[in-house]
């Protein structure tokens, strides 16, 4: 892993870049991001059912943990009023500056979405959204996980 700065490496976006947040990156471009950029976080926001049942992203060998924060809770899946303090005491406790690059997943980007902007109104100024999230979208059988997104993208990811 290198030592590049926070502000050094950008992302590629996916699709122009929205007004609230810093927009949406494919997983291997945040894989790539991680991996170069040594104040680069992946915060998880996905429900603990989901990090037991489908598992998470998977960052040992970078050096990195995923931050896992629920935007939700299951099974009444409403928004939890404590997430941004709890993302930011995580950030704080990691030295995580305002200008490092923060990137949400959630299992489709439809929360990990809603994630940055909530953090990109907390001051966070680099905070994107994973395209197509942990599972992406649905084949053709109705599954997820083959089409796009993290697992699809064959990132290394592992069962809690």
């Amino acid at each position: 892993m290198s030592t590049s700065p926070a502000s050094s490496t950008l992302p590629a976006l996916y699709g122009p870049k929205p007004e609230s947040y810093a927009g949406d990156v494919e997983p291997s471009e945040a894989w790539r991001i991680l991996g170069e950029n040594e104040s680069a976080v992946l915060v998880d926001v996905r429900t603990r059912a989901e990090w037991g049942f489908v598992g998470i992203p998977d960052l040992n060998s970078i050096g990195k943990n995923v931050v896992l924060q629920e935007w939700q809770s299951f099974p009444a899946m409403e928004r939890q009023p404590d997430f941004e303090a709890g993302v930011i005491q995580h950030l704080s406790a990691a030295n995580v500056t305002k200008s490092a690059p923060v990137f949400f997943l959630c299992r489709s980007g439809v929360r990990s979405q809603g994630a940055a902007i909530a953090l990109s109104a907390e001051g966070y100024e680099r905070c994107y959204n994973l395209k197509d999230g942990f599972e992406g979208p649905k084949d053709n059988a109705g599954h997820r996980g083959s089409v796009a997104g993290w697992k699809a993208s064959e990132l290394p990811w592992q069962q809690q």
